[in-house]
C-alpha cells in the first residue's frame, strides 16, 4: 500500500495533531536560547532562533518548539550598523592583460523595503565588481578579508592555473579574517563567468559575495548583432519580519533541500527595471547565484533566443520558452522586444508541497520590462529571425566525437546518508510518497528542511563499483586524458533531490540524458541532475592539478556533498 503524506497529514488534521493558523503565527515569534531538537523555544532577540517565514499555514505535528542543533548566525553582531559602510552598486572594471586589481570582502549595510540589513560585499559593492576582460588576458587580483570567517575566492568556471583556484585544503589555506592571498586569474574562454567564497558558501554567498566576469571574444562576430547588453546575477534571500533569518554557525541547516529565499533579487536588488525601445533586441547575460533554487525565466512572451552557456556557444541558437538555470549555471539568450508595453520578467515553476503531496504554482517576478515606442539607431529583427551555427563549436567538438559511445570511465550515484533526526523529520522523510518531483522548484517542507543540519546528513557521491564515497573517492588521470562519466542521481535515496554537479579546473558536454543523446552541445562546467535521471558527461581532463567535483547546492556542498580527483601534468 502507497501511503502519501497527505494521507497522514489528514488523520493528524482529524485528531487536532496540526498547527492553526494562530498557533504557526505565535511559533513565528518564537525564539531559543539552546542547540538541541529537544529544546522548546523561548523569547529572544533577532541574533536566536525563531520558526522560519513559511507560505503554508500548518506545519508538521511535533515541529513546534524544535529548533535546529547548531547555534545561530548573522553577521555583524555587536556592531553598530550605522558604523558600516552603506553598500553601493557594483562598478564595472575594465581591464587590460596585466592589470591589478584589489578585491576585500568586508561587512556592508544594505536596505531593502526600508528595512536595514547587514551583509557582505566586494569592496563594499552589490554585487562584487563586474570584471570586463579580453580573452586570453591575465590578470592579478589582491584579496583581503575583512569579515569575521575565513575565505577564499573561486573564480567559477575559469580554467586557470590550480594553485589559484580557490579551494581551501585543496589548493590554498583559507585566508583568515584580517590577512590576504593573491590571485593570478587567466581567460582562457569568451563568455560570462563569476567569482564567490569557497568557504561556508551557504553563509558568504547567500549574504552579498559574489560577482560577475564577463570576457570578451577577439572576435567581432562572435555573438549576432544586438542592440544591449544587460548583465543580469539572479539570486533569492530568506528573511522574516525581524530581518535576515539566522544561518547555521557550526554547520548549515536547511541541509536537505537546500536554503530557499523568499526575497528574489536581480544584481542584488529586489525588482529590476529595464527600459528598452521597440524593436530592440537586447543580449542578456545571465548567472543563477541562489544556494538552492532553480528558476525557470521567461521574459513576458517576448521570443528568446539561447545563444550560449557556462564555456561556450552552443553548436547553433534555438528558439526557447524560457530559460531553466540551476545554481551556478549561466546562459547567453538574446531577445527582441517587439512592441511596447510592459513585460515581466518571470520566474515560472511548479512546486509539491509535501506535506499535501499537492503542486503549487510559483510565479515569481523578478522585474519588468517597460518597452517604449522610438527611433532605433540599428534594427536587426531580421538578423534576429535567423538561428545561426557556430561552426567553430562544432569543429571543436568534433575530435571528442569517437568517445561519445564508449562505456563510461568511472560511475557516480547521487544519494544521501541520515543519521540521527527528529522524530517528525523521520515521518516525513520515510513516508513512501507518490510522486517525486525530478526537480524541486521549491521548499515543499520548509519547516523540516530547516531543521536538519549538516550534522544530521551527509550527501553523498559515491562510486558503486567500490562503494567509496565523497572524499574517500581519489581518481587519478594524465592530462589529455578524456574521460566517460555517467552521474546517477538515486531516486530511493532516503530524500531525492535534483544537484547541480560542478567540475573545477576542466570543461565537459553533457552527451545523454536517460540514454537520449544531446543534438545540441555546448561546453560546460555545472550540470543539472534531476532526481531519477542518469546523465553521461564527456570531461576533457586538460589543467592539471587537484581539482574538486561538487554539488553547488550550498547546503549540500556544506554538507559533504564533495570529492577531489587528480590530473597529472604531462612530461
Amino acid at each position: 500500500m502507497r501511503v502519501s503524506i497527505k494521507d497522514i497529514s489528514i488523520v493528524l488534521l482529524a485528531l487536532g495533531g496540526l498547527f492553526s493558523p494562530s498557533a504557526a503565527a505565535a511559533a513565528q515569534d518564537a525564539g531559543h536560547h539552546g542547540h538541541d531538537h529537544g529544546h522548546e523555544a523561548t523569547a529572544g532577540d533577532s541574533s536566536q532562533w525563531r520558526m522560519p517565514p513559511m507560505d503554508m499555514i500548518m506545519m508538521m505535528p511535533g515541529i513546534q518548539g524544535r529548533i535546529p542543533n547548531v547555534g545561530p548566525y548573522l553577521p555583524g553582531q555587536g556592531i553598530d550598523p550605522a558604523t558600516i559602510p552603506a553598500a553601493r552598486f557594483r562598478e564595472v572594471m575594465e581591464l587590460a592583460d596585466g592589470d591589478t586589481i584589489d578585491l576585500e570582502a568586508m561587512l556592508v549595510r544594505r536596505v531593502f523595503k526600508d528595512d536595514e540589513f547587514v551583509m557582505f560585499g566586494f569592496n563594499g559593492q552589490y554585487p562584487g565588481p563586474l570584471i570586463r576582460v579580453e580573452q586570453h588576458s591575465t590578470i592579478t587580483v589582491n584579496f583581503t578579508n575583512s569579515i569575521d570567517m575565513p575565505s577564499t575566492i573561486h573564480w567559477h568556471g575559469i580554467r586557470l592555473a590550480n594553485e589559484f583556484d580557490g579551494v581551501p585544503g585543496v589548493t590554498q589555506d583559507a585566508v583568515q579574517p584580517g590577512e590576504s592571498f593573491v590571485y593570478e586569474v587567466v581567460f582562457p574562454d569568451a563568455g560570462i563567468y563569476w567569482y564567490h567564497p569557497h568557504v561556508r558558501e551557504d553563509i558568504q554567498q547567500d549574504l552579498g559575495l559574489y560577482g560577475n566576469m564577463l570576457v570578451d571574444s577577439p572576435d567581432p562576430d562572435y555573438y549576432g548583432p544586438a542592440n544591449r547588453e544587460e548583465i543580469l546575477i539572479l539570486d533569492d534571500l530568506l528573511v522574516d519580519e525581524r530581518g535576515l533569518f539566522p544561518w547555521g554557525a557550526e554547520h548549515t541547516t536547511h541541509a536537505t533541500m537546500g536554503r530557499f529565499g523568499n526575497l528574489f533579487l536581480v544584481n542584488g536588488k529586489p525588482g529590476d527595471s529595464q527600459e528598452v525601445t521597440a524593436g530592440e533586441v537586447v543580449r542578456f547575460h545571465l548567472t543563477n547565484v541562489a544556494n538552492a533554487r532553480a528558476l525557470n525565466v521567461s521574459f513576458g512572451g517576448n521570443p528568446i533566443k539561447l545563444v550560449a552557456g557556462d564555456l561556450s556557444r552552443f553548436e547553433r541558437e534555438e528558439w526557447v520558452e524560457s530559460v531553466v538555470l540551476a545554481p551556478a549555471e549561466r546562459y547567453v539568450v538574446d531577445v527582441h522586444f517587439e512592441k511596447p508595453g510592459n513585460f515581466a520578467f518571470m520566474n515560472r515553476a511548479q512546486g509539491l508541497d509535501h506535506m499535501m503531496a499537492e503542486f503549487v504554482e510559483a510565479y515569481d517576478t523578478l522585474g519588468v520590462v517597460t518597452v517604449r515606442d522610438g527611433a532605433l539607431e540599428h534594427d536587426h529583427r531580421v538578423t534576429f529571425a535567423e538561428l545561426r551555427a557556430y561552426q567553430e563549436v562544432t569543429d571543436d567538438i568534433e575530435g571528442y566525437r569517437e568517445h561519445f559511445d564508449r562505456l563510461p570511465d568511472h560511475e557516480m550515484v547521487l544519494t544521501i546518508r541520515a543519521g540521527d533526526l527528529p522524530a517528525p523529520v523521520l515521518l516525513m522523510m520515510g513516508v513512501d510518497t507518490i510522486y517525486v518531483p525530478p526537480v524541486e522548484w521549491t521548499d515543499g517542507m520548509v519547516d523540516m528542511n530547516w531543521l536538519v543540519t549538516g550534522r544530521d546528513i551527509t550527501w553523498l557521491l559515491r562510486e558503486p563499483a567500490t562503494g567509496r564515497e565523497n572524499l574517500d573517492l581519489a581518481w587519478e588521470f594524465e592530462q589529455g586524458d578524456v574521460i566517460k562519466l555517467r552521474i546517477v542521481n538515486d531516486p530511493l535515496s532516503f530524500h531525492p533531490m535534483h544537484h547541480p554537479i560542478h567540475i573545477h579546473g576542466q570543461r565537459f558536454l553533457v552527451l545523454d540524458q536517460d540514454g537520449r543523446r544531446k543534438e545540441n552541445l555546448v561546453w560546460q562546467d555545472t550540470a543539472l541532475i534531476p532526481v531519477g535521471t542518469t546523465v553521461d558527461l564527456l570531461v576533457e581532463m586538460s589543467n592539471p592539478g587537484d581539482w574538486m567535483i561538487h554539488c553547488h547546492t550550498a547546503e549540500h556542498l556544506s554538507a559533504g556533498m564533495a570529492m577531489v580527483f587528480t590530473v597529472h601534468a604531462s612530461p
